[in-house]
């Protein structure tokens, strides 16, 4: 995740000047997609069950990886 964001958007408004839109710039608009992604990952994973390091290199060994 990015910190913090620069965006620039535009606005698209009506004769009374109320927003209606935004315009973002590609780069920015994937930038934010990108933290949003990684946010919901985050998200799914919040109840997963934690793994030492220790755990997880013998777990590693037991499997013949390292």
């Amino acid at each position: 995740m990015t910190m913090p964001m620069n965006i620039h958007p535009k606005y698209i408004t009506n004769d009374d000047g109320e927003k209606l839109s935004v315009v973002l710039s590609i780069e920015e608009f994937e930038e934010i997609l990108e933290d949003y992604e990684d946010l919901a990952i985050v998200a799914q994973r919040k109840d997963d069950k934690l793994t030492s390091h220790e755990d997880f290199l013998e777990e590693l060994k037991q499997d013949g990886i390292i």
